[in-house]
């Protein structure tokens, strides 16, 4: 049993190859028009609260490639997965199949949320109102999902 072998699993990592080459191609495309100081965080009103130097962006793609390669690295080892509900021999496909898809959508939240951070700030802070609401419910809409999904296969 391989729980890799989903269509819906092929796409999300498809999807998540294309943001992270698309996040390096913009930061390129993007690169001689920013200033050397760049907003590095803002309040809740969406103010700039401190500058860094443009050079920190770099950060973000490199961040986002290190979990992709991260979580990619933990998806081959299902039998390490702490799954919260009891593996028997009936529920183990459906198990490790709702596990791999919450698995790979956190990977797609994560390549989202990070890459909207790194824009927000390339943009001068004009996503800021809604990136902190959008951004949790990315990561944890999903895993409620698969959470509940979970606990009714068992």
């Amino acid at each position: 049993m391989n729980p890799r072998n989903g269509i819906f699993y092929f796409i999300v990592n498809i999807v998540c190859l294309v943001l992270l080459i698309g996040h390096v191609v913009y930061l390129i495309a993007v690169w001689g028009s920013l200033p050397d100081q760049i907003p590095g965080h803002f309040d809740f009103a969406g103010n700039v609260t401190r500058y860094d130097p443009k050079g920190t962006l770099l950060i973000m793609p490199i961040l986002n490639w290190i979990m992709f390669l991260g979580m990619s690295l933990v998806e081959r080892f299902p039998n390490l997965w702490n799954t919260g509900v009891k593996v028997t021999r009936e529920n183990k496909v459906r198990v490790y199949r709702i596990i791999m898809n919450m698995l790979v959508t956190t990977k797609l939240s994560i390549v989202v949320v990070l890459l909207l951070v790194s824009v927000n700030q390339t943009l001068d802070g004009s996503l800021t109102g809604w990136l902190m609401p959008a951004g949790l419910s990315f990561i944890f809409v999903p895993l409620i999902f698969f959470t509940v999904k979970l606990i009714r296969a068992r």
